[in-house]
Formats: C-alpha cells, structure tokens, sequence
C-alpha cells in the first residue's frame, strides 16, 4: 500500500480544518516515518532503557552497534542511509540515520552521523577514528548515541514484549480483515463515521441494550492511548473530537499502521498481546508479513473479545467469528468466494509458544515501585508516564542468558541440586554513577521473589576487603595497618559476652605469621578475626554502614568473617566505594519519570557519598587484584583486564559469592538454594563461573577504563620477615604500597630498629 496523504472529502472540508486547528494546539515534535509509533497517549505508560553513547577509540563490534540496531529495528542498507531507522557498514565508515526520539526531556529530531573507522575490519568489525555529521565533518561526541529502547508498554509485568513492523511490507490481505471487521468505511469518513454511529444507534435502540458500537479504527486508537474506560456522553465526545485532530494530522496509513500494532488480542500465559506483530509470533509462530489469510482473519476476529474468542480455549467461537469476518470481506469485495471458501475450510490450527516477557522483570518491579512513589495519583488515576531508566538492554540480556545457562549447568551437574530450589542473584552497577546496568532477581523465565534486592544472606569473606577500608583508614583509634602489616596467623580464643570465640580457616590450616595482603588473598579467617579485635568491631561496623551495608548497632565480633545479613544490592554499592576511589554510588534504577506529553515528573541525580579516602580505596583494590592475579578469586580472572574480586561462602556453604569489578562494571553474583538449606558449594565454585561468564560479555560491550593510582599512594620496598622498611638493594626486599604519611619504620644501618610487632 502506497504512503499517500489521504484528503477528506470536499463536504466535510469545514470539520477536517477544525481539526487542523486543534492538531495545532499540541502538534507532536518531528518523529520516524510513523510519528504515532512514537508518540504516547496520554494513559499510556513506557519504560526506556538508557541511550547508548558512542566514543572515538572503541570498536563496531565491541559496542555491538549491529546488534543494538537491530534490536530497536533498524534495516541494514548497502549504501549511506537516507532515511531515519537505516545504517550502512561500510569498510571505513559506519552510517546510522538515528530515528527522532525523545530523551533527557528533549525532542530530538533525526539525524544521520558516521563513525570513520580504520579501515581494518578484522574481528573488532573497524576501531573508531572519531564521528562525523552527514557532511563528513567533525561531531562532538556527546552528540553521537543510539537511542534508547523500549523495555516495557506496563509499569507493571504483564504485558508481551511487542514486534512492531512496518504497513508496507505487510499483504494487503492481512490488514484488510481488521477493516471488515471493525471499520470498513476507514478510507472514506474523517475519524468519525456518521453512518457507523446511526447504524449501531438504531440496533442498540432495537436490542434494548448495547449491541453494537459505532467507533472506527481512529476512534478506538484514541480510546486506547488517551482516555480512561470510563463510559459518559463527556468521554464519547471527547473521543471523537480527538480523533478529528489524529485524522487531521497523520496519514491514513499511519493510523492504521499504529492500531495493528497496539490493538489487545488476548492474554497468554498471564501476559498480554498487543500488536499484529506479537500475535502472529505467539499463535502461529510466524512473522506477520508470512499470515495467511486464514490465519489473519482470525487474529482480526478475536478483536471483538479477545479472551472469550481466544482460539486455544474457544475454537467453535472463534471459527464462527473468523468465517463471519471472511464472508465480510466477500461482501464488501476484498476476497475473491474461492479464496474466501479455501479459507474457511482451514481449521482453527495453532502453533502457540510462550510469548516473550519484558526484558528485565524484576527490575521493572523496582521501576513501578519508583513511578508509584513519584506520581502514584497520577498512575491511580489510570495516566500513563515515560520512565527513562540506566538499563543497558545487552548487558540485561546477557545477563540473563547467562543465569538461564549457570542454572542448567548446576542442575545438571548434581543429583543433589537437580530438583533443588536453586536461585541465583546478579546486579551490575556503574562504578561512577551507580547506574543499575543489570537486574537479575531469579531465574528469568518465572517471576516471583526479587533476590537482589529483598534477599538477605550472609556474604562471608566477601565483606573482608570493606573490613579493610576501616582498618587503613583509621582503625578505630589506633594506628592503620597497611598491606605489610604482619598478623599472627595461629589458633585464638576471643572471650565475648556470649562466650568465646574460636575461629578458624576454612582449610583448618595455620601458617604462622602473615601480612595483610596474603590474608586476604588467601582469605584466611583468623588473621581477619584478630584484625577485628584490634581495631575494633564497633568502628568496623560503622565504616561498613557507610559503606552501605545493613549493619547492627552493636555488630557481632564475626562481622568481619562475613555474618552479617546483606543482599547483592547492598553489596554492589558497598563495592562500588572500592572501584570509585572511597566514593560509594547509591544505585540509580531511573534517570527520569515524565508525563507522556513531556512534562516532567522527577529526576533522579547521580549521589556519591564519601565513604573514605582515595589512597585507602586504592589500597585495598590493589589487594583485590591481587587475589584475582594468583588468590581465591582466580576464577574471576578475565584475560586482558584488571579485574578486583572476592569471592565469599556463608557458613554451612549456604551461600556462594562472588563481588568485583572491571573496566568500571561493578558486579555481583549470589548463587542458593531458597529452603535456606546448604548449597554444598564455595563462592569460586558456584558464583565465580556465572560472573565471569557475564563479565567476559559485559566488558566487552562497554568502553575500556582502569583505574589510577592517586597522588596519596607511594611505593616502598619492607623486609617482610621484620616489616620494616628497606632499601630496594635489600636481599629480602619486597615491593608494596602505602599510603602516604601511614609507612612502617625504616630499617636503618647504624641503629638497628626492632622489628614491627606482629598483630596479635
């Protein structure tokens, strides 16, 4: 079918320009091919993931730019776009003519960009050299991003992920049942059709009740997108007013376009079908452009009543309303009587499949939760709202891919877990923003329980590098340790209140003396205990509360083995204070909450808080490092990148963890059994798998970073059998870092020192 504009009819000339002006009172900013696709009625709710930026210095592929585009619906050309929703790859150029789109409360109108790349298309797909406007000159970077996607058309869980398409691709033979369906007269009348709403008027008068509706296509769009379900002469009127300006504003063809992509027909598996596109996935398993004729009269039939007509429970009424819509067609001579005799013969046969749920559920859930607390009037009295998010649509997905796989694999690997309520957690933060890039609250393919942020566990030894952040920084009242300190590592006897406490390593072994560094890389239980005593639980607990962990008042004595009570939410901000250097990032789910015309209802700034000093959190990322290079986090390691991370096992092994960051990607992984019962696995076995499985994808979709050592960090070479500090000449001098005004004594020639005392 041709886009062509389609004019009213010279009679009804006076009521289209009444139209047009209205349309002038709130004309919709520049959008894609079909600006109705885009724009959003005024009861209608979307969450958006976040832009995508692009920078100089990455590569296509590392970006995963094809993939993005295709995920939001761009079509892959063979030479320079000219048209919004195209790209062209070319040897040394990329081309993407960006859709207009709203974003960060702005209207942005299309436009097309370039990214010159180097020429070398090996497996990178080209690096980017810089961006450049459609006439090849220079962009700022700040002005290149793709834009955002659509995560959900629901604030709440419930609706199908929708597979929009395009009307001109589509058979005339698959739009034309709706038409004889619902508005046949669609071409011809201006948005309100006189004679639909007499015929109905007088078969309602006959019936004594409702039996028919005089609403058109353009009517029932309106009803869908703008108004509320009330029934009253004031909201008929207003439909109608309404869909005098829509018809005065946008083709035909838009309308139409915009109606079978939204158009509700029915629910499956409790998640409902809006769209032609989605519908023609979920019952036939097909897409739209492939429906017979059969097959799309069917899906214009259920528009009626969707549910009671639903072909998998009703076939008998659905066929009788199916074969009612062919013979229409018949009738007004859109099929032929062959084709619509072959047609009816067809029985009601369906190829179902689960229809696709929201990308991110769980998240979403802390979404509404947000838009509830913002503009929860608002949302109760049935208007919509846009809710730009921090999700990063591919780290999400890779995320639950590899849940979905990790979950398999464990079930898979043991008799014991094979029936078991096995449950995983993962949340993945932004170091700097706190930008929640990834959500997964469970097992993606079912709902329920949200395990990142209301599961409480207890993290084991993965608190021990946030008992660090105290013990550097001020150690209760007494002198920061450092790297080198030396701490007895031997059987000891703690007496509390409760009565004593004996911990031990979790290999049973002691080793006699160590430093802080091989404690922690070693994960060693005892050394950390005596650390605890020494500085103090109380000022430990303090540091870690503001930290963001949930900590008790009075905190046991085992908080620094890990017995405290946290969730993977916590954890990843608690993190987030080492890989930000002291600054914790409070997680952001939502960048900005507005009303569906552009007003905005909150936004929602990046806040750091100060949790301790730069030199400190260098210190204690270093150590981290360090169990990754050649500790009990090694199996976190990922080639080519500083990866920081610690593993952490509750006690019984109920719990396995794994907490770390790289290239600023602050990641979390919980791995247990809901029943509470023992897991039977070690953070290195159970989480260790699953975060770098993520990892090794997430690192690669976002721009490399490291992290530098502040000015307060120095280097100094200490004898690690006395812990003094020594010339680099030293026979047993060993390199590490300090903070700077916090070293151990010098080791000096004419008056020898005695050596540091061992922490007992």
């Amino acid at each position: 079918m041709s886009r062509r504009r389609v004019k009213p009819a010279s009679k009804a000339g006076a009521l289209w320009c009444v139209g047009a002006w209205l349309a002038t009172l709130g004309a919709a900013p520049e959008s894609v091919a079909n600006p109705l696709l885009e724009e959003l009625g005024r009861s209608e709710s979307r969450v958006l993931s976040a832009a995508y930026p692009i920078r100089s210095g990455g590569s296509v592929s590392g970006y995963a730019l094809g993939e993005r585009l295709d995920r939001l619906g761009y079509r892959r050309v063979k030479a320079k776009p000219s048209g919004p929703g195209e790209y062209f790859w070319g040897h040394d150029v990329f081309w993407v003519y960006r859709r207009a789109h709203r974003l960060t409360g702005s209207n942005h109108k299309a436009r097309l960009f370039g990214l010159r790349l180097d020429g070398e298309r090996g497996a990178d797909g080209g690096r980017i050299l810089n961006v450049i406007d459609a006439d090849g000159g220079p962009l700022d970077g700040d002005r290149a991003w793709i834009e955002p996607e659509i995560l959900a058309e629901s604030l709440d869980d419930d609706r199908a992920r929708r597979y929009p398409f395009r009307l001109d691709v589509v058979p005339e033979h698959v739009w034309r049942p709706v038409l004889a369906a619902e508005d046949s007269r669609f071409f011809d009348h201006l948005g309100v059709d006189g004679r639909s709403v007499a015929r109905a008027l007088l078969a309602n008068i006959k019936a004594g009740g409702v039996a028919q509706g005089g609403s058109t296509l353009t009517q029932q769009l309106i009803k869908n997108r703008d108004l509320t379900p009330e029934r009253s002469l004031r909201r008929k009127a207003s439909e109608a007013v309404r869909a005098l300006t829509l018809e005065a504003t946008h083709d035909k063809e838009d309308i139409l376009e915009a109606y079978l992509d939204q158009v509700y027909l029915g629910h499956v598996d409790g998640l409902a079908v809006h769209g032609f596109g989605t519908a023609s996935q979920v019952y036939f398993r097909r897409d739209v452009s492939q429906l017979s004729l059969h097959q799309a009269a069917l899906l214009a039939a259920m528009i009626q009543r969707p549910n009671w007509l639903q072909p998998s429970k009703h076939p008998d009424r659905a066929k009788q309303r199916r074969d009612w819509v062919l013979g229409r067609m018949q009738e007004l001579g859109w099929a032929s009587e062959k084709d619509v005799g072959r047609a009816k013969r067809q029985p009601i046969r369906l190829r179902s499949r689960r229809p696709q749920a929201p990308l991110g559920g769980r998240f979403l859930d802390w979404v509404r939760e947000t838009a509830e607390a913002e503009a929860g009037r608002r949302l109760r009295k049935g208007r919509g709202l846009v809710a730009e998010t921090s999700l990063d649509p591919l780290l999400q997905q890779a995320a639950e891919d590899a849940v979905v796989e990790r979950l398999e694999t464990l079930r898979n690997s043991s008799r014991r877990l094979r029936d078991a309520p096995l449950s995983m957690a993962l949340i993945t933060l932004d170091a700097t923003h706190g930008d929640v890039l990834a959500y997964v609250g469970g097992d993606p393919r079912s709902g329920g329980f949200d395990r990142v942020r209301s599961a409480r566990r207890q993290p084991g030894s993965a608190v021990k590098p946030l008992v660090l952040l105290e013990a550097f920084e001020a150690c209760g009242r007494r002198e920061p340790l450092t790297p080198a300190t030396r701490v007895a590592d031997k059987p000891v006897r703690i007496e509390l209140p409760s009565g004593p406490w004996q911990p031990k390593n979790s290999d049973g072994q002691y080793r006699g003396t160590v430093d802080v560094r091989t404690a922690l890389r070693r994960s060693l239980n005892v050394p950390f205990a005596r650390m605890g005593r020494h500085c103090g639980v109380d000022s430990i607990g303090r540091r870690l509360r503001r930290s963001g962990l949930d900590v008790p008042r009075e905190p046991p004595m085992s908080l620094v083995l890990g017995a405290v009570e946290t969730s993977p939410l916590e954890l990843a901000a608690a993190y987030s204070t080492i890989a930000g250097g002291g600054l914790k990032s409070r997680p952001r789910p939502v960048l900005r909450l507005e009303k569906p015309g552009g007003w905005i209802l909150e936004r929602f700034r990046v806040k750091r808080d100060r949790v301790t000093s730069p030199a400190t959190a260098f210190l204690v990322h270093d150590l981290l490092r360090d169990a990754v290079r050649d500790g009990t986090a090694g199996a976190a390691n990922l080639e080519g990148l500083a990866v920081a991370a610690k593993t952490g096992t509750s006690q019984d092994r109920r719990d396995a963890w794994l907490a770390g960051y790289a290239s600023g990607l602050v990641t979390v992984v919980w791995v247990g059994r809901d029943d509470d019962r023992p897991l039977g696995l070690t953070g290195a076995q159970a989480a260790a798998p699953l975060w770098r499985a993520f990892m090794e994808k997430a690192t690669d979709l976002r721009p490399p970073s490291n992290i530098s050592r502040p000015s307060g960090v120095v280097t100094r070479h200490v004898d690690p059998t006395t812990g003094l500090r020594v010339i680099a000449l030293h026979p047993r001098a060993e390199a590490e870092i300090f903070r700077r005004g916090a070293l151990p004594p010098r080791d000096r020639w004419l008056k020898k020192d005695q050596p540091v005392p061992v922490l007992e």
